[in-house]
């Protein structure tokens, strides 16, 4: 993985022509602080309206469910975090077949700073679905199949995270977390089937039947929006984190230089 100093020292001729007008032109430090500098404060802003709407909606305004009665409005926190914590470690697989393919500076970095976000949304997947389950089924915790696979991707999330700051070299903790990352991919097809590949307690997907939502629209919509909400934080989150990480790479490689010319002066 290049060093992270050096690519915005790049003049522009040394860029290969094809790579101009692609995706790689993001590998530019400069001009992705420049991006997320005008994005993220939309970006904030969006994602803290979408949840005012959300909350108020779901705690507020949506009734209560004819079985579950208040318990469901737990709902509105936990179906969001687990789509979060699957669907980001597909991202997290995706920057980490570019960092180890392509050697892609910038997404090795944010697949470092996604992780621990990544785990936190499962944690609140699962903590959420504990509190859910005990009045549901009467315990906070069952082995099933569902269960123990998100458990298992929590696991895979704080490992990633811990592996790639394993390391004294950056380089080699990011090959060993994005190799762990390709790995533990193949989990997230058992989490998404297995309540229909095993018998389990866990309620079957009701969501996504397009068909045939299980879900009252009055549920259902404001579940909607606070998945939205909750998915354009998670993003400002990595974003800010990702932006917060690549200064102070700069700033690191800017310290490195002016002590390499102090020295050299000496």
């Amino acid at each position: 993985m290049r060093y992270l100093g050096a690519v915005d020292t790049l003049p522009s001729a040394a860029i290969p022509a094809r790579t101009a007008g692609s995706w790689h032109r993001f590998a530019n430090p400069g001009r992705f602080l420049r991006l997320t500098g005008r994005l993220l404060p939309w970006l904030w802003g969006a994602a803290l309206a979408v949840l005012a709407v959300g909350v108020l909606w779901a705690l507020a305004w949506s009734p209560p469910d004819w079985q579950q009665g208040e318990t469901v409005r737990i709902l509105y926190v936990h179906v969001p975090m687990a789509w979060l914590a699957m669907g980001g470690y597909v991202g997290l697989a995706v920057l980490s077949v570019i960092a180890l393919v392509w050697r892609h500076p910038l997404a090795d970095i944010a697949a470092r700073e996604l992780s621990p976000v990544g785990a936190a949304a499962c944690a609140l997947c699962l903590a959420t679905g504990s509190l859910w389950g005990r009045p549901m089924w009467g315990t906070w915790w069952v082995w099933d199949a569902r269960l123990t696979s998100v458990l298992v991707l929590f696991f895979l999330w704080a490992g990633h995270a811990a592996l790639s700051r394993a390391f004294e070299d950056p380089e080699r903790g990011g090959r060993a977390a994005a190799i762990l990352a390709l790995v533990g991919v193949v989990n997230i097809p058992i989490v998404k089937f297995s309540v229909d590949w095993w018998n389990t307690l866990h309620q079957p997907a009701s969501v996504t039947r397009l068909a045939a939502p299980g879900l009252h629209v009055e549920i259902l919509y404001p579940l909607l929006v606070n998945a939205l909400g909750f998915s354009l934080l998670f993003a400002a989150v990595v974003l800010s984190r990702t932006r917060a990480a690549v200064m102070e790479r700069r700033l690191r490689s800017l310290e490195l230089a002016a002590a390499r010319r102090l020295d050299a002066g000496a």
